[in-house]
């Protein structure tokens, strides 16, 4: 079980965060970066199980900049105020707090992001202006991003059946950079990882994918 902690921000505020840590050594530290629903129970989840395989895990509420405590559900009305709170944070902001996240982790070695949904672009984002290792699961805001230079190698996840991320959108990451793994996954559909939403998940994929992203950050963390 984690625990929830306190990070710093650029300005005078705190946002909260939940913390798993890894038993004994750790074999690095990850950011994990939320959907648009907050740090809700998937999302503990999934640093939880991180944790559990030797990654020190940290969540970073970004919300608590305009609301403390958000936790939403996968209705549309979770949706429509998950779209309305992350266009008002801002990607800017949001990396920010993901530096700031990466930090109160580092004991635990080398730091990499995973993220979902609207993380998966901070993910990206992260690899390209932090130089952060990254995962990038289902990121529908990735495009604009790929011209830019990376500074750190990021693999990507998507479901073959994502209405939100076209097959030509994957054809622009394979084309634009040709060196990163590009996955993608028959049969799953946006949010195949998200375990406790069954309209959405895709047992198969979220394992496969889950694998692959163990073996990517044993690399580039623990291997490094």
């Amino acid at each position: 079980m984690g625990k929830q902690i306190n990070l710093p921000t650029s300005g005078t505020q705190c946002i909260g965060a939940y913390l798993a840590e890894a038993e004994g050594k750790p074999k690095g530290g990850l950011v994990v970066i939320q959907e648009i629903f907050g740090v809700n129970a998937h999302v503990r989840s999934v640093a939880d199980r991180f944790a559990a395989m030797g990654y020190t895990a940290v969540a970073p509420a970004f919300f608590d900049h305009l609301e403390t405590g958000v936790e939403m559900d996968y209705s549309d009305a979770g949706m429509a105020k998950g779209r309305q709170l992350v266009t008002e944070l801002g990607l800017e902001r949001a990396l920010e707090d993901v530096a700031s996240a990466a930090e109160s982790i580092v004991s635990a070695g080398k730091i990499g992001t995973v993220g979902y949904c609207w993380g998966g672009t901070v993910a990206f984002l992260s690899a390209i202006r932090l130089g952060l290792p990254s995962v990038s699961y289902y990121g529908a805001r990735n495009v604009p991003f790929l011209g830019e230079k990376l500074e750190a190698p990021v693999m990507f996840h998507f479901g073959e059946e994502d209405s939100s991320i076209p097959p030509e959108m994957v054809a622009k990451h394979r084309h634009m950079l040709p060196q990163m793994d590009v996955y993608t996954y028959p049969g799953a559909g946006h949010a195949f990882n998200r375990e406790i939403d069954p309209g959405h998940y895709h047992q198969a994929s979220a394992e496969l994918a889950l694998k692959r992203t163990v073996s990517f950050f044993d690399k580039y963390l623990a291997g490094a």
